[in-house]
């Protein structure tokens, strides 16, 4: 494992889960948050806990960059990081989405949207962790 690539695939996997999030559950899916006031920040609070948010994807996707070169079977980079993405995408949508809907007071149509939009989100993210965490030239 090469730390060096671990860290550049957690820096680019913070940037393409911050466009994704910001297009998809920042702008797609404002108006679904907003029918459960009270459960989600408005868009009006929400600015001033970004720093906190983005700092916690940076930990967690060192995390997950970590988690993907202990399991990297050594095929091209795109390959691996959609299969090991769609692995923690359904992880996410299982463990994630499957517990919010069952302690957050949100419903049904909500908690769909958040595994599919989940389901975008981490096949993207996995993309780029792999196309960053390439196999190394020894």
């Amino acid at each position: 494992m090469n730390p060096t690539r671990v860290a550049l695939a957690a820096i680019a996997a913070t940037f393409v889960d911050g466009v994704y999030g910001f297009l998809v559950y920042g702008t797609l899916m404002t108006a679904q948050f907003a029918n459960f006031p009270g459960v989600f920040r408005s868009a009006e609070s929400g600015p001033a806990y970004l720093p906190m948010m983005f700092c916690g994807i940076l930990i967690g996707m060192f995390a997950i960059s970590y988690v993907y070169a202990k399991g990297y079977e050594g095929g091209p980079g795109l390959r691996e990081g959609l299969r090991f993405g769609l692995l923690i995408a359904i992880f996410n949508a299982g463990y994630v989405v499957g517990t919010s809907y069952g302690v957050l007071n949100i419903g049904r149509r909500l908690a769909l949207a958040m595994a599919v939009a989940g389901l975008g989100e981490w096949l993207l993210v996995g993309a780029a962790i792999g196309l960053v965490y390439k196999r190394s030239k020894v």
